[in-house]
């Protein structure tokens, strides 16, 4: 069992691929996988709470349920004061599950068909809960004996161990379920166990927030010996790679910001979002940073490090594009051709919403995949208009969404939000873990593009380079925000200087 490290290249995979794996895991196993399942979960509460007195478990109907069972029959062993409030299932549930009730029933388990409510009040903070109810096949709606079940772990005082998905959060999305019709009652545990594999709800949306700390168990799952693809990998910080001496400004890469919209336009002078990409650029270690404002005027506020030039005098073809931050309206008149001749591109903001309205720039955009490294980064709301539906489709599939963006326009996507999606052509995706809510400020995502274009200007003007390229800067923006001092407020042009 391993806590989930964020420097580690964990497959993820999802509920389908879960179920294809179980019968080889079982033929591998003499010990029922769920018998197995229930000993390491056993186990982590022993771990996470080795002082409880009394452990709840709260059983659903299905096999997440037998796994609860099966801990709580080790826990009784163990001399714990155990009770199982097992929700009733409409039919037979699974044989394993059956199995397990049977099992603790026989070593004189606790179990009961409603909340032990007197108690449950006798439980301290020492004590635990153990979410045994939905597991990776929730995908409805709670029902009224559920939510009873999370409103009691809510209000309890003890800790929370789920197992598999705290009840209520969708596994695939890491949405809630139910947010539909605006019931979002949902576990918010202190651990999470992963049984084979991880969930990728656990790392995206809600999910970061409803899963305390990640435990992993692979009941001897190793994606190197099984035929079932992951359907994504965590997305593993690299080390910096320090510069050879024998190197110059030549060396690392030309990248050229192209943006900041003027004030007469809209009443809005947005040059700050170009000022912080390029700043971002400069500070990542970008050879030379060229600034074209697309407002025709110079910057002030430019770093003295950072040349500013017309955009007619770049030098498209040879030149690391970063286009689009704070752009404005302003940035269509160049789009033609920033997407026909820059060598390497970085597509931001109102470069990626120009394009959504225009088909002769989406096609542009797709054309540059077989000559040209292109990388788009949008926001859930900017996915949304490239792929001609809604927020709330790219949030509830964001695997898929960018999946789908990076295959219709021919380019590495960068899907931005909790749990950072990186996608690619023919490439399984990342999810980046890195980061904290402290980035949701105004001026990141410039950040973010200019330090994505510095990787592409220190790397080789490949198709892969680009995806590994995009994959390096989000780990790189999260750690950032992670090392942040407590005490000291996070801002964009901040965060732009203390990228290396």
């Amino acid at each position: 069992m391993h806590i989930l490290s964020r420097s580690h290249a964990w497959p993820i995979l999802g509920p389908a691929q879960v179920r294809q794996l179980e019968p080889a895991l079982q033929a591998l196993s003499p010990t029922p996988l769920m018998q197995s399942a229930g000993l390491a979960c056993a186990r982590l509460a022993l771990a996470v709470a080795p002082h409880a007195r009394r452990v709840w478990v709260a059983a659903g109907p299905g096999n997440n349920g037998g796994d609860g069972l099966e801990a709580a029959l080790h826990l009784h062993r163990w001399g714990k004061e155990v009770v199982v409030s097992l929700v009733a299932s409409t039919g037979p549930g699974p044989t394993d599950a059956q199995a397990a009730l049977q099992r603790a029933q026989q070593a004189g388990v606790r179990i009961q068909p409603d909340l032990p409510k007197e108690w449950l009040q006798k439980m301290a903070a020492e004590d635990l809960c153990i979410d045994a109810l939905l597991g990776i096949g929730a995908s409805r709606p709670l029902s009224a004996d559920l939510q009873a079940c999370v409103l009691a772990m809510q209000q309890g005082a003890a800790r929370v161990l789920a197992i598999d998905v705290p009840t209520g959060l969708n596994p695939q999305s890491g949405q809630w379920l139910g947010c539909e019709t605006g019931h979002t009652l949902a576990v918010r545990a202190d651990h999470t166990l992963s049984l084979i594999a991880v969930q990728p709800g656990l790392l995206m949306g809600h999910g970061r927030d409803a899963s305390g700390q990640i435990w992993l168990e692979n009941l001897g799952y190793q994606a190197s010996q099984h035929r079932v693809p992951p359907l994504a990998w965590l997305n593993a910080p690299c080390a910096a790679t320090p510069k050879p001496h024998a190197s110059h400004k030549g060396s690392h890469g030309d990248v050229a910001v192209i943006g900041g919209e003027g004030m007469a336009p809209h009443g809005i002078d947005m040059r700050g979002a170009a000022v912080l990409a390029a700043t971002a650029a400069l500070h990542a270690g970008a050879g030379r940073v060229i600034l074209s404002l697309l407002s025709g005027h110079a910057s002030d506020s430019a770093p003295p490090d950072v040349m500013q030039r017309e955009f007619k005098r770049l030098a498209l073809e040879k030149l690391h594009v970063v286009c689009g931050c704070g752009g404005g309206t302003a940035v269509e008149a160049v789009l033609p051709e920033v997407l026909q001749r820059s060598a390497c591109l970085v597509l931001d903001a109102d470069g990626l919403n120009g394009v959504a309205q225009d088909r002769a720039l989406q096609n542009a955009l797709r054309q540059r995949g077989s000559r040209q490294s292109t990388v788009i980064t949008p926001h859930p709301l900017e996915a949304a208009r490239l792929l001609g539906c809604n927020t709330a489709q790219v949030q509830n599939d964001r695997l898929k969404a960018a999946q789908e963006l990076a295959e219709r326009f021919q380019c590495s996507v960068v899907l931005k939000g909790s749990g950072t999606v990186i996608a690619a052509p023919g490439l399984t995706p990342r999810i980046n873990i890195t980061g904290n809510g402290r980035l949701a400020i105004g001026g990141t995502g410039d950040v973010l593009a200019g330090l994505v274009g510095a990787r592409m200007a220190q790397g080789q003007n490949l198709f892969d380079a680009a995806f590994e390229s995009a994959c390096a800067a989000v780990a790189q923006h999260g750690q950032v925000a992670d090392a942040w001092p407590p005490g000291e407020a996070l801002t964009a042009s901040r965060l732009a200087q203390r990228l290396v």
